[in-house]
């Protein structure tokens, strides 16, 4: 039994995509970050860097054994599996080349793209700028990729396309032309037509729903607020 104690943000929804494409028993455990909930002392035994999604596999290497960091979850739960890992060397080592994208490339400049436009409390025209170029940029990439490949990893669908799509299936409302990026269309659609996708985008709204519905007349903390987020875990992690 795989434990998937997250939220359903881009990086949760790629270890839920996973675990519906690879077949495992599993079960989402709420952390309701907005609640502060990722500070526990419990999540911070699973992820010492206050984030999510982290997992416990109860049937691990060695017994129970937990994991932090969506990238590396993907890779364990592949090798775990044999699944959407390729094992020829050139097509597994191309898929980990555009895992590594993902992670280093698009979840952090599209978050802050996000964050700039849509959160921060000053509005700083450089940052909005910066960071919207950034991720226009990161769609081209996408696109110049796509056009050669069916899949971002190889020909096949693999753990980059798992990673990449939560990230990116919102793309329509990011102010593209999308008639420069066919290819890149033509891939979130085939994407969506696989019915482990379409189960998580399900699921991604019910257990949104939940997690709100339990927060409801609780007190929300600033998730934004980088100061008290190191506030928070030095207390929590306080000897």
């Amino acid at each position: 039994m795989i434990e998937l104690h997250s939220t359903p943000t881009p990086n949760g929804q790629k270890v839920m995509i996973m675990l519906e494409e690879v077949g495992l028993a599993w079960t989402h455990v709420d952390v309701n970050i907005r609640l502060g909930e990722q500070f526990s002392p419990e999540h911070l035994k699973l992820n010492p860097n206050n984030k999510i999604p982290a997992i416990v596999d109860t049937e691990g290497p060695g017994g129970r054994y937990t994991m932090m960091e969506s990238g590396a979850i993907l890779i364990y739960l592949a090798e775990k599996t044999g699944k959407l890992l390729p094992a020829e060397p050139r097509k597994r080592y191309d898929t980990l080349q555009w895992l590594m994208f993902q992670t280093a490339h698009v979840g952090p400049m599209f978050g802050q793209a996000n964050h700039f436009n849509n959160v921060a409390k000053e509005q700083v025209e450089y940052a909005k700028e910066r960071y919207t170029n950034e991720v226009k940029r990161l769609y081209q990439v996408l696109e110049n990729r796509l056009r050669d490949s069916a899949f971002l990893g190889c020909d096949e669908y693999t753990i980059a396309d798992i990673a990449t799509y939560p990230w990116v299936k919102g793309y329509k409302g990011h102010g593209l032309d999308l008639a420069s990026l066919p290819s890149f269309v033509r891939w979130v659609q085939a994407v969506e037509d696989r019915p482990a996708v379409q189960r998580n985008n399900t699921l991604t709204n019910e257990i949104s729903e939940r997690i709100r519905q339990a927060g409801l007349g609780k007190a929300a903390i600033d998730i934004y607020n980088t100061k008290d987020n190191g506030e928070r875990l030095a207390r929590a992690t306080k000897r």
